[in-house]
């Protein structure tokens, strides 16, 4: 009976530190001291953010001049499900936001579900500074919304932006059936019929010559390093201390290298040619994923011969 594709969510997020520059570095600490600034082009209309160069001569700009908290809405679209990491957690508008003394739209979120073109709207302040242009939590109706004085605040060269992605992934047939191989302990791969060569992961077809891979192969769980690297800088949700390895492992019988940790051992002890196997997990830790194989580590074996290797670095 064939199965249907496995599918599962994922979800990838980090934070992203990066250097402001002169321009922007004025920007991020005059939204910080609740104020905005825009830079006057060499046209000299005023655009809002300000860009690090003219975007009529390419010249660097940095005539910034203070904008109002209020503007009109030129164009927007109602956003009634709001996503996670959104400005506003309930139903809000996206709109095109020309602030009085600019002369370019900005884009923002403002707290109303009544938006038109025309509308007349204030910037609403978050409580807390520092945060770029999330310092600016919505605009709303300019009636409604308190206006507010300018604070102090420190200079802002750096600023950290939380990047977050969701979406569902959808495992081929041929992913699929290696990945419930793993659920079972077994690495299954695919061989082409036209070359001989063995993949894994299984492509479904081979690359080389275009035609599908039907027949599967059970590989050991035993292989060479072909190349390493060792992890020596720390980085936010490493679980592993450095120095450690990542390293292509060639299984027995296949043509294609995979990516995974080898350990066991001192990190300037791994080599090219190491002859490794893997470790598993305790049983009861066993799902659909190549994490079932906690690393792999030296078996003692004498290094494998570069030949026989050397044709898939």
């Amino acid at each position: 009976m064939t199965q249907a594709p496995l599918s599962a969510p994922l979800d990838i997020g980090f934070d992203y530190t990066r250097s402001l520059g002169p321009t922007l570095s004025r920007f991020v600490t005059g939204l910080a001291q609740r104020r905005i600034l825009g830079a006057r082009g060499a046209d000299g209309r005023v655009h809002v953010p300000p860009p690090e160069y003219d975007p009529g001569t390419g010249e660097p700009l940095t005539a910034l001049v203070e904008v109002a908290h209020t503007g009109t809405v030129m164009s927007w679209c109602r956003q009634p499900e709001p996503l996670a990491g959104q400005p506003l957690q309930h139903s809000f508008t996206w709109a095109f936001v020309k602030l009085d003394g600019a002369d370019t739209p900005m884009l923002h979120a403002v707290d109303s579900d009544s938006v038109h073109t025309g509308m007349r709207v204030r910037a609403r302040w978050a409580d807390t500074g520092g945060n770029g242009i999330r310092d600016i939590e919505c605009f709303a109706s300019e009636e409604a919304e308190p206006a507010v004085e300018p604070r102090d605040a420190d200079e802002i060269t750096m600023i950290t932006t939380p990047i977050h992605l969701s979406y569902r992934h959808s495992a081929s047939p041929e992913e699929s059936r290696y990945l419930r191989g793993l659920a079972e302990g077994k690495l299954l791969g695919q061989r082409c019929p036209a070359c001989g060569k063995v993949y894994i992961p299984p492509r479904g077809a081979c690359p080389t010559d275009g035609v599908p891979t039907e027949e599967e192969i059970e590989l050991p769980d035993r292989g060479i390093v072909t190349t390493f690297c060792i992890v020596n800088v720390p980085f936010l949700g490493q679980r592993i201390k450095p120095p450690y390895v990542a390293a292509y492992i060639l299984l027995d019988g296949a043509d294609i290298a995979f990516l995974h940790l080898v350990l066991g051992c001192a990190a300037d002890e791994v080599r090219m040619g190491m002859q490794v196997e893997a470790v598993w997990k305790p049983r009861d830790e066993w799902g659909t994923t190549l994490e079932n194989i906690d690393h792999f580590q030296p078996t003692g074996e004498p290094d494998a011969p570069y030949d026989s290797y050397s044709g898939h670095l």
